[in-house]
């Protein structure tokens, strides 16, 4: 009789609903743990900003230290050559675009007043409505002059906490190019055995996939700039070095950053070259997504994470939520990481190979990579 009873009530609920119950308790475990890393990730953005910085940097500089290490380079000097190659042409590439910007920066600001004007004319406003407005500009200065001169102090603090940040970032840099073999030690010896190698593995396949979508995305970008330099010179739109700039910064950011120096671009040549070249460029614009959503992101990133264009938007609209800009930009990255890590799972519970999967790691087991 007890033993009948013990069976009825071990059977009160169905099967099916003791294994929802039972992952409802894992997901509710995984999202808490996330969400205590995330905050603490922002509770320490001091440090761990320039840490996922120099992170990105090292993915994006991975090959260029391994030839050197091909070439019988001493490691240090190697991982010093190649931030030192990094700096000089980031330092190069930054001299060009905001020479660009300030050669281009009155004509882009004249030309984007113009279509000002242009709005404030088509909704209605005429000019009486913009010279009040600048005739009010010194009240306005009197009014808000102390908060906007606090807001300037603030903004040096920034500027200055973020060189701090970059300078750590290069450093960090070097040091993972050079100790990245002890980095992956250190992963397996942490959490010996089977565990380990596996640890390993996944970390393999996720600085695998960042290094990917960095290398692509730079590619890309570089691509997108030239194009869209080239087509609106040849329309005679004013500052389009200056543009073509913003369209490779904006590369970094998927979706946004285009739509935001698409927009810019096509406001600058409405008013300059009126309704009809304002088309051309937004012909412009949509010709070199096309080639870049079509052509360069299959061939490019053909061999890295693909992923789909709404979980880009909802990565990039929770990045921006958690880290504001910097979260928008680590928010792609860290979900290629994501991707990466989930297919070497997939691999290894769900039928396929993890043992090849490690040892076709980022740098299919060479040293100086982390």
């Amino acid at each position: 009789m007890s033993e009948r009873g013990g069976g009825r009530g071990a059977g009160v609920l169905p099967e099916g609903a003791v294994r929802l119950a039972g992952w409802c308790a894992v997901l509710l475990l995984v999202a808490g743990v996330a969400w205590v890393a995330v905050w603490l990730c922002v509770l320490f953005r001091a440090a761990v900003i320039p840490v996922l910085l120099a992170l990105l940097g090292t993915a994006l500089l991975t090959p260029l230290h391994r030839r050197l290490l091909a070439m019988k380079v001493q490691r240090s000097l190697a991982a010093g050559l190649t931030c030192a190659a990094v700096l000089v042409v980031v330092g190069g590439a930054t001299y060009i675009v905001v020479v660009a910007l300030v050669d281009s920066g009155d004509q882009i600001v004249a030309s984007a007043k113009l279509a000002a004007q242009d709005v404030a004319r088509f909704l209605g406003a005429g000019e009486a409505s913009l010279d009040d407005l600048a005739s009010n500009a010194r009240d306005l200065f009197d009014r808000f002059g102390e908060p906007a001169a606090s807001g300037v102090i603030s903004g040096l603090g920034l500027v200055a906490q973020a060189g701090a940040m970059g300078v750590l970032a290069v450093l960090l840099v070097f040091f993972f190019l050079r100790d990245g073999d002890r980095v992956v030690g250190s992963l397996r010896t942490m959490a010996p055995g089977p565990v380990g190698e596996m640890t390993e593995a996944i970390a393999r396949r996720a600085y695998r996939a960042v290094e990917g979508f960095m290398r692509g995305t730079t590619m890309i970008a570089l691509i997108d700039g030239v194009l869209t330099t080239i087509g609106l010179l040849i329309l005679g739109v004013p500052g389009a070095p200056g543009l073509g700039a913003l369209v490779f910064i904006g590369a970094y950011i998927p979706y946004l950053g285009a739509f935001v120096s698409g927009v810019l671009a096509v406001l600058v040549a409405l008013a300059d070259g009126g309704f009809a070249i304002a088309l051309w460029t937004l012909l412009v614009i949509f010709l070199v997504q096309m080639l870049e959503a079509n052509v360069l992101q299959p061939v490019i990133q053909s061999r890295t994470v693909q992923m789909h264009p709404a979980v880009v938007l909802v990565a990039i609209t929770a990045g921006a939520t958690v880290g504001g800009v910097i979260g928008v930009l680590l928010a792609v990255p860290a979900t290629a990481a994501a991707f990466g890590i989930v297919a070497e799972l997939r691999e290894r519970y769900g039928g396929g190979s993890g043992a090849t999967a490690a040892g076709a790691g980022p740098v299919g087991g060479e040293p100086g990579t982390p």
